[in-house]
């Protein structure tokens, strides 16, 4: 999640009253993490492991709805972007948190019929999402700083 917040926020240059609270609803969900990753924990072992990860990926799903509130308020129109911004990189970022919300009801609903499978799905999104988008991977970091460079003199 770290990862994902910092990915935004290097490309965000100005704020809004509106950012500003999405962020703060974002790092409210984040501190609420502990809570039901815990009782998670405690209750894996018993028959309640469905209402807990019901709770854990119910938490994740309002997670990543804050990180595309985040970022579509940001990047919607550039308006809150770096001037300089790679596009390649926004495009990356957009494409990769569309599915965020969906995937995660995914892992919300698969709580609801195998808690571990629920808690396998929800660690193979929290990998995809701490990497960068595909376009990322496959545009050499040359390449990109390349794609900056003449946006700039474009």
């Amino acid at each position: 999640m770290w990862l994902n917040h910092h990915r935004v926020f290097s490309h965000v240059k100005r704020t809004s009253t509106p950012l500003l609270l999405f962020n703060l609803l974002l790092l409210l969900i984040i501190v609420f993490i502990p809570v039901p990753t815990a009782l998670l924990a405690e209750q894996l072992p018993f028959p309640d492991q469905k209402a807990a990860a019901v709770i854990y990926s119910g938490t994740n799903v309002l997670m990543a709805i804050a990180f595309n509130l985040i970022w579509n308020h940001a990047s919607r129109g550039g308006r809150l972007l770096d001037k300089n911004v790679d596009m390649h990189s926004v495009a990356a970022i957009s494409g990769q948190y569309m599915y965020g919300p969906l995937l995660y009801i995914v892992a919300f609903v698969l709580a609801w019929i195998s808690a571990p499978v629920s808690i396998v799905f929800n660690f193979l999104l929290a990998l995809f999402f701490a990497m960068p988008g595909r376009s990322l991977r496959i545009i050499p970091a040359k390449m990109r700083g390349k794609v900056k460079e003449e946006a700039v003199e474009g």
